[in-house]
C-alpha cells in the first residue's frame, strides 16, 4: 500500500483542483490499505482473513450467498471477503454508495425512500442491507455506513462512528464508535466489525 496510497492522495487533489468526480467499477482487482506503521499486509492477513476465510467455510457449508453495500470502509469489506479463495461460491455483489447518486443508481434508493431516514444510522444501515439481499437475491445483505475521518459528518457523528446491519434469515443492526480520526485506521475497524457481525450471524 505504501505505492498506492501516494498515487490516491495525488489524484483525489487533482480531482479536487479540478472540481471533477470519478466512478470506479473493477472485477477481481485486489489492494488493501494498510493502517500506518503496520508492514506490508500482514495486518489484514492476521485481523480480516481468518473473519473472511471463517464466513467462506460457513456460507459454504450452508449453501448461502451474500451481497455487500458499504460506504466508509470504501470496498475493504468487499475486498476482504473476495480474497478468500472460492469465494465464487457464495459472494455475489459490492457496491461502494458513498454517495446519493451511488444510492440511486447502484440500489434504486429513492428519495421518497429516505424520508425520515439519514445516513450513518441504525435504520439507515438496515435499508441498504435490506436493498442489497434483495436487488441480487441473496441469503444475506451486509452494510456499513459511517464517517471514516479525519473529520466528522454533517450530521454531528464524530469520526470514528459507524452503523452496521445484517439483513436475512435474521437481522440485526450495531453502533461503533472507535474515537479516533485516523481514517485508514477506521477503515480496517468497520471492516472487522461488520465481519465480525457477520460471522455472529451465521453461527
Amino acid at each position: 500500500m505504501d505505492e498506492l496510497l501516494p498515487l490516491a492522495s495525488r489524484i483525489g487533489e487533482l480531482l479536487k483542483q479540478r472540481r471533477e468526480t470519478i466512478a470506479v467499477a473493477e472485477s477481481s482487482a485486489g489492494g488493501l490499505p494498510r493502517p500506518a506503521g503496520t508492514p506490508g499486509y500482514r495486518w489484514v492477513m492476521d485481523e480480516l482473513l481468518p473473519l473472511a476465510s471463517r464466513i467462506g467455510e460457513l456460507l459454504k457449508q450452508r449453501r448461502e450467498t451474500i451481497a455487500v453495500a458499504e460506504s466508509s470502509a470504501g470496498g475493504l469489506l468487499a475486498a476482504s471477503l473476495l480474497a478468500v479463495p472460492g469465494a465464487s461460491a457464495y459472494f455475489v455483489a459490492g457496491a461502494v454508495v458513498y454517495t446519493r447518486q451511488a444510492r440511486e443508481a447502484l440500489l434504486d434508493i429513492s428519495e421518497s425512500a429516505m424520508t425520515g431516514l439519514r445516513s450513518a444510522s441504525e435504520p439507515y444501515a438496515m435499508l441498504l442491507a435490506r436493498t442489497v439481499r434483495e436487488r441480487h437475491g441473496t441469503t444475506w445483505g451486509l452494510a456499513e455506513t459511517g464517517a471514516s475521518g479525519p473529520t466528522g459528518n454533517r450530521y454531528g457523528d464524530a469520526a470514528g462512528h459507524t452503523c452496521l446491519a445484517i439483513a436475512g434469515p435474521l437481522e440485526a443492526a450495531r453502533t461503533l464508535e472507535t474515537a479516533s480520526a485516523d481514517r485508514v485506521g477506521n477503515m480496517y475497524a468497520f471492516t472487522a466489525a461488520a465481519l465480525s457481525l457477520l460471522l455472529e450471524s451465521l453461527r
